[in-house]
């Protein structure tokens, strides 16, 4: 029996990718951006600002429930009118929606961490301090972030959080000055782009069935039961293209960003060379990971597999699947226990075309 097919809430806003770029350039080599250009682009923030973005927002990520729930024309100057309006001690906690009901997720473990996870935050916030306990929770809760996490960084997420007041102001006035001191200008080169894809998007769904709309816009995932829900909020996003953010945000709502810059356009303003066809060729520029296509164009294959195949330790895999993801060559599969992957022989073709247009200054095409 197959699942309903969900009913389609489109939304739009700059205020998005104003959080979303900032998330990226701190995660710059996960996303396939150059770390000496986000460096350089997060050093036009001032010093102590920085550091407090360094050492709160990699850890607390990008505040998507906060951001779907405000109101039109939902820019960049509108969030940060919105942010400054919010008492400086309670920012961080509305910013993570701390405060509200836990949404039930389908693991019952997950809403359990989840509930504990804010019930821990709102106590350090109102007590202004911390306990030893709550450092040995925060290591678990974050055990499977990218890269890991060191004890120290979760000492420090705490120290700010028992500061509320001054977290609140100081995390404001770097938002202001990362707009202030590059996406002002970001977001006027970028909003045609959104504008586009967001249409996009809207005439495909016209014509396809979700699972096929969701494989599209994604540039390649299948998702699994951790991904469905009754209604989707999708929304066009530029810096995180090829990869997608997906969180609930109501208990029959999934929030869906996808990416959204044009195959034709770099993420880094001014760069003459299309990010797209940059990673792609720097993907296929490994022997290791042309093996793997080779043999995920014949079939469909688990990490695992491919490790015996290649005589290969699963860790060292999964970071060659992972930069064939981000140049968009493979379709990932949540539907199994194992995550499968399987080559995405339009997106292969494409490279070559793509390559022999950029040669002869032709335009060109997406990589759908």
């Amino acid at each position: 029996m197959t699942n309903p097919s969900p009913s389609i809430v489109w939304d739009f806003g700059t205020a998005y990718e104003l959080f979303i770029s900032l998330h990226v350039l701190h995660e710059a080599d996960y996303f396939g951006i150059r770390p000496s250009y986000a460096a350089s682009v997060r050093a036009r923030i001032p010093a102590e600002e920085r550091k407090a973005l360094d050492e709160v927002y990699v850890l607390a990520g990008v505040p998507l429930p906060w951001l779907a729930e405000l109101p039109a024309p939902k820019d960049a100057i509108s969030a940060l009118w919105a942010l400054k309006q919010i008492p400086p001690a309670e920012r961080i906690i509305k910013l993570h929606r701390a405060d509200c009901e836990v949404i039930e997720y389908d693991n019952d473990d997950a809403t359990a961490k989840h509930r504990q996870l804010n019930e821990t935050l709102l106590r350090v916030t109102a007590e202004e301090k911390w306990k030893a306990d709550d450092v040995e929770f925060l290591l678990k809760i974050f055990s499977q972030k990218r890269g890991g996490i060191k004890h120290g960084n979760v000492e420090t997420l705490l120290n700010w959080w028992s500061r509320p007041v001054e977290l609140g102001e100081i995390i404001l006035s770097a938002f202001q000055s990362y707009y202030n001191a590059f996406f002002a200008e970001e977001e006027k080169r970028i909003e045609p782009a959104l504008r586009a894809g967001l249409e996009r998007a809207q005439n495909l769904a016209a014509s396809l069935p979700f699972d096929e709309l969701f494989n599209d816009l994604s540039q390649g995932l299948q998702p699994g039961d951790e991904i469905r829900a009754k209604r989707f909020v999708i929304a066009p996003a530029f810096w995180s293209t090829p990869l997608v953010f997906f969180e609930k945000i109501a208990p029959d709502t999934m929030l869906l960003l996808f990416g959204a810059r044009p195959a034709d356009m770099s993420v880094i303003p001014g760069e003459t060379v299309p990010d797209a066809l940059v990673r792609s060729l720097k993907a296929l520029a490994d022997p290791t990971r042309l093996k793997i296509m080779r043999y995920l164009t014949s079939e469909s294959l688990t990490p695992s597999e491919i490790a015996r195949k290649l005589q290969l330790r699963p860790p060292t895999v999964t970071h060659h699947l992972k930069e064939l993801r981000l140049a968009g060559l493979v379709e990932l599969s949540l539907l199994h226990e194992e995550n499968r992957y399987t080559a995405r022989k339009q997106a292969i073709e494409a490279v070559y075309q793509n390559l022999s247009a950029f040669l002869k200054g032709e335009t060109i095409k997406e990589m759908t």
